[in-house]
């Protein structure tokens, strides 16, 4: 490739990198304010680019554009303004996780809310009046407007820079930044200043939307695609660290850039496409920054320890209440069977919660006792999915031992990833498990030759004897009965009571003899052996599999079941499991906006119940027994 190609190729990078810098910047201010992990920011960058569409409709293509992009930047700002007052603020005293979950279901709502104003059609928009031609480079034609872009990053973060460190307001940022309650303690009204952080933070989101006009058109997909980078940029450059998201956004713009240009490069006869390493090179870079400095580039060290987590209440064995209620639900599980006479969809729906609530028991056997957060909990779902393909297809297992083996791979994967993770904790521990799924997710997504790339892989059936949707019902409720039946024997053990003493207290942990970067890593390795186990079930019970399995929306569904049935109690996430898996299915079949009433539900049973659906139920029994006892005391 030429250098004037070059140049011109990372010119473009630096274009795109411009608007992810807004949208990283607006999060990385939010997240150093609120402590908030907004999900929901990709959202509004998505309705920055659809509100801007419109006002250019309505104002014309001309001078319209001009006056469409900072309107489209208000707008979206006092959208963020509304749903801080409405929703954000009644739950900053909840657990961040379910602040995430919160944040997640408005990303259902916003995407339907979006497909119902615009529709599902990509909406082009007009090229920018004055900046629509091209200008010469070595040679070379480079767009305008793609010089424009460039210049408004530098522009965005000067006039951040003179409101953070020249007025009273950004005096107030930087000092709830650093200690928000003491902040608090000293009279800022934390409810003003959140909500002004919040609009503005959104209002950059929808800005960088509302640029990319031009370049690309609006479409639904945008969210999901923007949050992702958005993650990848704030983690790499320092949370709370705006310089340093636009260090890290031209770092990946101009990288991206780069693997384009270079293309396919041969070397003695061996051929490599750059090109491919587009859609990991961002998981990667993050990945080795929080292997070699957690904090990001540009970020600073934790001075002071994290706050602890919510402590778990002491495990005692199930009351006689427990194990009346679990006799009559596998009574109802065995019996679900027979039901397909009346009902045919029953068994296969019921496959579907039994793998659901095996693979939301996996994560919160780390999440909850372990206190190991994960975004990328689909990876070992996923590589035990692909593990029983690859035995069954290519080495010609029987199923019997694929069930055994594709399980025990992906063990091997986790505790190969978790070597890494455990040398983290909290959102940067989250953030590495994300990379490491992501990284997965494209290697299933490219190598076409084992994986069968977008398309995956299909002809999974399970043997002959279990071809009966009942025969197969029942051995995936035994798999899962005994699976989870491991989890809870594990979590009773010396091990078990391990786990939760790193997670309390690590200092303690260590000063008692507790090897706790061990015992996390191996906790690692259970939880990925019970993933893997789900995720082969999966793959046979639907016949083929798709990099989906590996994706982010799947990590993020075992989230949501966990933290709707509760983090802090082992029948939290089976209910979870089956009231989200429930919702879900029954949800979409009766709506074409199924989304927005899924997520709809999710807020109100986050409102209502702050500790998840168990969660809260016990705490509310234990209250009225405690205030029964003090009424006949």
């Amino acid at each position: 490739m030429s250098f004037s190609g070059l140049l011109v190729q990372l010119l473009n990078g630096l274009a795109g990198a411009s608007s992810l810098f807004l949208v990283a910047a607006g999060l990385s201010i939010i997240f150093g304010v609120t402590r908030i992990v907004n999900f929901a920011h990709g959202s509004f960058y998505m309705l920055g680019i659809f509100i801007a569409w419109s006002l250019v409709q309505r104002l014309g293509p001309g001078l319209g554009f001009w006056l469409a992009v900072p309107l489209a930047a208000l707008l979206t700002g006092l959208l963020g303004l509304v749903v801080e007052v409405l929703l954000l603020r009644r739950i900053y005293q909840a657990p961040e996780l379910f602040q995430l979950l919160a944040t997640f279901a408005l990303v259902l709502v916003i995407q339907d809310g979006t497909l119902w104003l615009w529709g599902p059609e990509d909406l082009l928009g007009p090229r920018a009046a004055g900046l629509s031609g091209a200008v010469e480079i070595l040679g070379r034609q480079f767009p305008s407007y793609d010089l424009f872009l460039i210049g408004v990053a530098p522009a965005v973060l000067g006039l951040l820079w003179l409101a953070l460190k020249r007025t009273r307001w950004g005096l107030l940022v930087r000092a709830a930044t650093q200690d928000r309650d003491m902040a608090a303690a000293l009279g800022v009204n934390q409810a003003r200043l959140f909500t002004s952080v919040f609009a503005l933070g959104t209002a950059l989101a929808g800005l960088g939307g509302a640029l990319q006009l031009p370049r690309e058109p609006a479409h639904l997909g945008l969210d999901l695609l923007t949050i992702g980078d958005a993650f990848v940029v704030v983690v790499i450059g320092g949370l709370g660290s705006i310089p340093g998201a636009y260090v890290a956004a031209l770092l990946l713009g101009l990288i991206k850039a780069l693997c384009i240009g270079l293309g396919t490069v041969d070397f003695g006869g061996w051929s490599f496409s750059f090109s491919k390493l587009t859609l990991v090179a961002e998981f990667v870079l993050m990945a080795l920054v929080l292997v070699l400095r957690p904090w990001g580039l540009l970020g600073r060290a934790a001075t002071t320890a994290p706050a602890p987590a919510l402590a778990e209440q002491p495990l005692r064995a199930a009351g006689r209440a427990q194990r009346g209620l679990t006799a009559i639900g596998l009574l109802v599980l065995l019996a679900l069977p027979w039901w397909g006479a009346a009902w045919p969809y029953a068994t296969v729906l019921g496959v579907d919660l039994l793998i659901a609530a095996l693979f939301a028991a996996s994560l919160h056997f780390i999440m909850g006792p372990g206190g190991l957060h994960s975004f990328g909990h689909a990876a070992y779902f996923g590589l035990g999915a692909y593990a029983a393909a690859w035995l069954m297809q290519s080495l010609a297992w029987p199923m019997a031992w694929t069930l055994l083996g594709a399980p025990l791979l992906a063990a091997l994967g986790a505790l190969a990833l978790g070597w890494f993770a455990v040398r983290l904790s909290g959102i940067y521990l989250a953030m590495l498990t994300l990379a490491f799924a992501q990284i997965l997710w494209a290697i299933c997504f490219q190598w076409e030759g084992v994986t069968g790339g977008s398309n995956g892989l299909t002809g999974l059936w399970p043997a002959p004897w279990l071809a009966d949707k009942r025969a197969y019902y029942g051995v995936t409720l035994v798999l899962t009965a005994l699976a989870i039946g491991l989890l809870r024997r594990v979590l009773f053990s010396p091990f078990g009571y391990a786990l939760r003493a790193a997670r309390d207290s690590a200092v303690r942990a260590e000063a008692v003899g507790i090897d706790v970067q061990r015992v996390q890593w191996l906790a690692l390795g259970v939880a990925g052996l019970v993933a893997g186990l789900a995720g082969a079930l999966f793959a046979f019970s639907k016949g083929s599999i798709s990099p989906d399995v590996l994706g982010v929306g799947h990590s993020v569904d075992a989230l949501v079941m966990v933290l709707l049935g509760g983090v802090q109690t082992l029948s939290g996430p089976l209910v979870g499991a089956v009231v989200f898996t429930g919702l879900q299915d029954s949800i979409a079949r009766s709506t074409d906006y199924w989304r927005a009433l899924l997520g709809a539900v999710m807020l109100l049973l986050v409102l209502l119940f702050p500790q998840g659906l168990v969660g809260s139920l016990s705490a509310l029994r234990a209250t009225l027994a405690r205030r029964l006892r003090e009424a006949f005391a």
